[in-house]
């Protein structure tokens, strides 16, 4: 509920603090003395439009709180939480607008900078405001449909309803993803075709370029290279080479016999050893003559296979290394291609049953509504002869709607109708009735509507306009009805109205001295029972309070 409400500088107002309770608070006042700005200053905080013509005279600024105490199951800390905001839900919510004279405007809640569109969020959730011409709520017909289903309890069908169509939605999103995937696929389904065959045939593998880059680079220099070995070689292995000279000298020493033996004798491993790393020195530049190859088209085989690769290459415009992935991406879709037909039919057939689903859902979602919308419109029409609408007629019109307008909440549109003379065509509420009719209308739907579908805090804005005696007797007990079950504050000109409230503010304008001369405020007062009294005799006697108009407003209260 609405705990507190704080004003700086909005209009006539310099400074407000106002404190709030449960139940039906009333707010009274001469026309002309500020009403309407209290409920501009509200909005203000909810996330309502913000105009520099809010601000005070003279001021820089013009900034309001409301402070509210949402319980916590409230749909309000699902936002909070959302928004990343860490607030305790068992701490009080306090929305906070600031309003610059530039007209900037600044919004938080509970001192965190936020968007305004988020405390436009948490306002509906948490704050109703009924008045005339009142285009948002129960006048505007997106909410009808859902006001319905919270009438008939027609939650857990809806919901059936929600989770079918976005079944249906996602095997119909899938049908056309794979269509699309499929025709983008046959557009290029030649152009794959060669190239796989192109690919297949060329064969690239992974890490050939550079394999093939380093073997040209050795057979470009092989011819040089390949002299320079074999002197290498030559000088190795001819008569007076080294491994000549080192067998030679190796059986000349074993031949050594007796004490020259001896003496020699250590000298004979490191030889032998110098001999064998000389034959396998030999045997290596032999091999690596072998490697450089003698074969003088060997260089133009590998040229034109790292070409052939490069050109391919540069025409699916990739490193050649990725070319054996690209071969087999392309391989990939043409066998998708090739299977997409068949994948193609499945998903349509899951598409057709899920649209099946939906359609059973949706029919049984319309029924329940149009049972419900019977049993609401003689709950309604029930409270409309009280409230001087005894000639008017309450329809909840339901229409099945064209396929193309399916969607989560169902097959039709729902919408709330009047006819206010006998006879007369029903129309959209707030295209057929009056500013006063309209707000007896929306009294009585929220009578019926009761603790369903609602904030927990109700304003009303002079429901009771154009109307008196009985009517406005009506009028009050239905507001204290509500208030039973969430928070009513309304803003009455009517004394029988007046006297229903539990809580009662008294609204002035006054003059106050100032710089510039005289300067005119709201101010507003919370009245004791005396004060209340008085105020209600002031109501039904004018400028002139007469002790028979005291009398009455005792009887009033008294009810």
């Amino acid at each position: 509920m609405l705990s507190a409400l704080s004003i700086k500088d909005i209009v006539l107002i310099d400074r407000l603090e106002l404190t709030f309770s449960p139940g039906l608070s009333v707010l009274t006042g001469e026309t002309g003395a500020g009403k309407s700005i209290l409920l501009d200053a509200l909005g203000l905080a909810l996330g309502g439009r913000g105009e520099r013509a809010l601000i005070r005279a003279g001021a820089e600024r013009a900034v309001v709180s409301a402070v509210f105490e949402p319980g916590h199951g409230h749909p309000a800390w699902d936002v909070i939480r959302d928004q990343g905001l860490e607030i305790d839900p068992g701490e009080p919510l306090i929305l906070r607008r600031i309003l610059e004279s530039d007209g900037r405007s600044r919004a938080f809640v509970n001192d965190a900078p936020v968007g305004v569109g988020l405390l436009r969020d948490l306002g509906d959730l948490l704050v109703e405001i009924h008045g005339q011409h009142d285009d948002r709520g129960l006048l505007n017909p997106a909410a009808h449909r859902r006001l319905l289903d919270a009438f008939g309890g027609l939650d857990e069908v809806a919901a059936a309803v929600r989770q079918a169509h976005g079944q249906w939605r996602a095997a119909a999103d899938a049908v056309a993803a794979e269509e699309s995937k499929l025709n983008a696929a046959r557009a290029e389904e030649e152009f794959l075709r060669f190239a796989v065959n192109e690919l297949t045939e060329l064969a690239p593998a992974a890490g050939e370029e550079a394999r093939l880059s380093a073997r040209r680079t050795l057979l470009q220099q092989g011819e040089k290279l390949r002299g320079s070995l074999n002197e290498i070689l030559a000088d190795l292995t001819r008569d007076h080479g080294a491994d000549a000279a080192l067998r030679g000298a190796l059986r000349r020493l074993e031949r050594m016999t007796g004490a020259a033996g001896e003496i020699v004798a250590p000298v004979l491993a490191p030889l032998e050893r110098a001999a064998v790393e000389a034959a396998e020195a030999i045997a290596l530049l032999e091999e690596a003559l072998a490697a450089i190859g003698a074969d003088p088209s060997e260089l133009e085989r590998v040229e034109e296979r790292l070409f052939s690769l490069r050109a391919a290459a540069r025409k699916h415009q990739v490193q050649v290394d990725d070319l054996p992935a690209l071969a087999q991406r392309f391989a990939d879709e043409l066998r998708s291609l090739d299977q997409g037909a068949e994948r193609l039919h499945d998903l349509k057939k899951a598409e057709r049953q899920t649209r099946a689903t939906f359609i059973d859902e949706a029919a049984r979602l319309r029924d329940r509504r149009r049972r419900a919308a019977t049993a609401f419109d003689t709950a309604v029409n029930k409270e409309l002869r009280p409230l001087k609408l005894e000639k008017a007629r309450f329809l909840t019109r339901i229409d099945e709607l064209p396929e193309a307008e399916w969607s989560a909440e169902g097959g039709e549109r729902v919408e709330f109708e009047v006819a206010t003379n006998p006879g007369a065509p029903s129309g959209p509420l707030m295209k057929i009735a009056s500013g006063g009719e309209q707000s007896r209308f929306i009294l009585a739907l929220k009578v019926v509507l009761a603790a369903r579908g609602s904030a927990p805090t109700l304003v009303f804005d002079e429901v009771d306009r154009g109307v008196g005696g009985a009517v406005a007797d009506a009028v009050g007990e239905r507001l204290a009805r509500l208030a039973r079950n969430a928070q009513v504050l309304v803003v009455t000109h009517s004394p029988q109205v007046a006297a229903a409230g539990e809580h009662h503010w008294r609204i002035l304008k006054r003059l106050r001295a100032a710089a510039s001369g005289q300067q005119a405020v709201t101010e507003v007062a919370a009245l004791d029972r005396d004060a209340r009294q008085e105020e209600i005799a002031r109501m039904l006697a004018g400028a002139q309070v007469t002790d028979e108009a005291r009398a009455a407003a005792a009887r009033l209260m008294q009810r």
